[in-house]
């Protein structure tokens, strides 16, 4: 029985590796999709998951940072500094602005940074100085690159010219781009003199971080802490809502194109063989051969197409970046388990339909055709 499923498997190898094809390239555009979701997913809340802090402080009633103001009084650093397990305090002042360079407007989450203090600063140096200065800004290299910006170039936030000091990576995506300059500088544009916006906190050693949130709460009027897990979830989960449903409609879109198309080609392949299935039964192979031959090569065709997929999106990963640097792309875990988990149950759901119809009639038909 296995010799003939095999045969029958690669009986029209160009027909086999057309299917395969067709299979693996729908599934490669839900990887896709996928991965765009996965790659802008971890840009929003990029900045909180790459910058150290146990606890993140903020103005109460405020609960994430994409597309939120808060502002705390800057005595309160060291009211939060009193409270019993905390070991250090960062403060930053932040705002969502649009960045005017090369002629053309960029969103950007605009972060201020304490000089010299590069805690809450870019996590990859890319070409210049490191950190801000007076009247300075360190860019993303992207947004630069499609800008033309170069060291000591000009852009303007919230009305205001900075020079551009140096550059970030890492730091830039479809969604957002992130822009560092000092504290002093940004509470001056804002006019926001004696606040920041939020406070990363460290826990000491043995100190859970729940608890000292919890702590901070209670001993600190008018502010919310949450854990840096906590609020990283919150921002995801606010970012999702405000535009990258349409990244996930795209994939739920495609993936449903993708089981339609994997559903079709196995059936048909099943469907061209009813003949020789029906002589197997009229020979009297029994009907669980016969369902494990045909799932067997649903399978295949499955498995393969699903290993091609991968091997393309292995391949787009480096293109896409070499061509489309501002798209975030990335493949994860649970993304290749839900499409070949996909690929291989929706390839034996159809394989089993046309087995069932050729089993169902008299196998004595099979030699009246």
């Amino acid at each position: 029985m296995l010799n003939w499923t095999f045969r029958e498997l690669i009986s029209a190898p160009q027909q086999l590796l057309a299917s395969v094809a067709a299979v693996a390239g729908a599934f490669a555009l839900v990887l896709f999709f996928e991965g765009v979701f996965a790659g802008e997913s971890d840009q929003i809340v990029a900045l909180i998951e790459r910058t150290e802090g146990d606890v993140w402080v903020m103005q109460k009633g405020v609960g994430n940072m994409h597309m939120a103001t808060s502002f705390v009084s800057d005595w309160k650093i060291d009211a939060v500094a009193d409270v019993d397990g905390v070991e250090k305090v960062t403060p930053i002042l932040y705002l969502n602005s649009a960045i005017e360079a090369g002629g053309r407007n960029w969103f950007s989450f605009v972060v201020g940074l304490e000089p010299g203090d590069g805690r809450a600063g870019p996590w990859r140096h890319a070409g210049g100085a490191q950190l801000p200065g007076a009247g300075t800004a360190i860019v993303p290299d992207i947004f630069a690159s499609d800008a033309g910006l170069s060291i000591g170039d000009t852009v303007r936030i919230a009305g205001r010219d900075f020079a551009v000091a140096g550059f970030s990576g890492d730091t830039f995506s479809m969604a957002n781009s992130i822009t560092f300059v000092t504290i002093d500088d940004l509470a001056d544009t804002m006019s926001s003199i004696g606040t920041v916006s939020y406070m990363l906190v460290d826990a000491a050693p043995g100190v859970d971080p729940a608890i000292l949130a919890n702590r901070i709460m209670g001993e600190v009027e008018k502010v919310n802490a949450l854990t840096r897990a906590e609020f990283a979830a919150r921002d995801y989960s606010i970012a999702v809502q405000m535009g990258l449903e349409i990244v996930w409609m795209m994939t739920l879109i495609g993936g449903a194109l993708a089981m339609l198309l994997t559903g079709f080609i196995v059936h048909s392949h099943i469907s061209e063989r009813e003949r020789e299935l029906a002589v197997m039964k009229a020979l009297g192979v029994r009907n669980s051969a016969i369902y494990g031959s045909t799932m067997l090569q649903a399978l295949a065709i499955g498995a393969l197409a699903f290993l091609l997929a991968v091997a393309l999106m292995l391949l787009a990963i480096p293109l896409t970046q070499w061509l489309m640097p501002k798209v975030s792309l990335a493949m994860t875990g649970e993304a290749l388990i839900r499409t070949g988990s996909t690929a291989l149950v929706v390839s034996l759901v159809a394989s089993v339909i046309p087995v069932r119809r050729v089993l169902s009639v008299d196998p004595v038909t099979a030699f009246q055709q």
